[in-house]
């Protein structure tokens, strides 16, 4: 009885496969995930986006009769996606008397509810496998005066924290030193128990939008753009007392505020890294955090430089030593400001991948030398680390 018990007990044992099960999602759900994407890589044109839309639905048949792209639009409004703008008669619908729409041709635009949701979505794409862990802000294995605590205990020193007074130990201490007769309690009786600091880190991205982040039919900038997104919700949801900076860098270097991102293009521009530098060191030398770091997310060919009497020098050809000199020179100048230049190269061209190394070690930094895909996780994990080591 208990053999045929056991043999029973085996055959249960290993893997059972099912077949695929699609989410249950509503036709809004199904659309909504597409139109998404489609914003992101038509940098928040809904016109062109909708246009795509319409022809995947023609090709693949993502709507019937009874939920209509239209529809899908009406439920985008209703929700708060889009809001519709007249061009003549400037202003929303219900500006006009009595609520009526105002005069002129109708267009949709974005809303910042589906920019956040850009954001959250990039977020769920690129650091999706990652768990939050604790209250959002990353312990760096120094003791002392902090705000997480080690489980360790110390003697009282003159400035600490009195909810960190462990009251326990500090009462077994005055037992020991006083005894139980004569008790009292006093300043060489208090125990603090142990805590962590939690690190405060000052980033700026810096996205390159030259012309070659599209070339050879490449789309570099819509990854680079979905990574700026999650970093940005990243460090907004998980890391609030961090702050983070994004600029651009074409012919001239740019700083754009959060929001923009998913509206962010490429531009006929050389790349002026020099000018993308000078403006990243700017707005950290702004910053009262100690920690400070540049990301650069870039093709790794500089172009272009803006000369004193404000003429653009600019070299497409192969690697300009002019320009090569005033890139390493702004490395080494970010070197003596502790501010280290983590930079993701997305080409792999040898010579500019040597170009890469070198600029690196004149800054004592670090390079990642990947294609488009991982990019978000490596820069994740580089952002882990740098806040672990740059404690003062």
């Amino acid at each position: 009885m208990s053999y045929f018990y056991m043999m029973a007990m085996n055959l249960k044992k290993g893997f059972r496969f099912t077949s695929y099960e699609a989410p249950d999602q509503t036709p809004f759900e199904r659309l909504f995930e597409i139109f998404q994407e489609l914003i992101t890589h038509t940098s928040g044109d809904f016109d062109e986006a909708i246009d795509w839309l319409r022809e995947l639905d023609k090709e693949y048949g993502l709507t019937d009769e009874d939920y209509t792209i239209d529809d899908f639009i009406e439920d985008l409004k209703r929700k708060g996606y889009i809001r519709e703008v007249f061009e003549d008669g400037g202003g929303q619908i219900g500006d006009g008397e009595d609520g009526e729409q105002g005069g002129g041709r109708s267009n949709f635009s974005i809303t910042a509810k589906l920019e956040r949701a850009l954001r959250q979505r990039a977020l769920d794409q690129i650091f999706g496998k990652l768990k939050r862990s604790g209250s959002g802000n990353h312990r760096t294995g120094k003791s002392g005066r902090g705000d997480e605590h080690t489980g360790d205990f110390r003697e009282y020193r003159y400035g600490d924290a009195l909810e960190n007074i462990s009251m326990t130990e500090s009462l077994k201490n005055a037992q020991v030193n006083h005894g139980v007769d004569a008790f009292m309690l006093n300043e060489n009786d208090l125990v603090v128990e142990d805590t962590h600091h939690k690190a405060q880190m000052s980033t700026v991205l810096m996205i390159d939008i030259s012309h070659s982040m599209i070339l050879y039919g490449e789309d570099r900038i819509t990854p680079a753009k979905k990574v700026a997104m999650a970093l940005a919700e990243l460090i907004t949801t998980w890391y609030p007392k961090d702050t983070l900076d994004i600029l651009v860098f074409g012919n001239d270097a740019w700083p754009i505020p959060i929001k923009d991102l998913p509206y962010l293009k490429v531009g006929p521009y050389h790349t002026n890294t020099v000018a993308g530098l000078q403006l990243a060191m700017d707005m950290l030398r702004r910053k009262r955090n100690t920690n400070k770091q540049i990301f650069m997310i870039t093709d790794g060919k500089p172009s272009c430089l803006r000369l004193p009497n404000g003429d653009y020098y600019k070299n497409s050809v192969g690697l300009d030593d002019y320009i090569v000199e005033k890139c390493y020179a702004m490395a080494q100048q970010a070197r003596k400001l502790h501010i280290p230049i983590t930079t993701f190269m997305i080409a792999q061209d040898p010579y500019l991948m040597q170009f890469v190394r070198e600029f690196t070690q004149a800054n004592k930094g670090k390079a990642f030398y990947t294609g488009l895909k991982g990019l978000g996780e490596m820069i994740f994990e580089d952002y882990e680390n740098n806040r672990k080591k740059r404690i003062k």
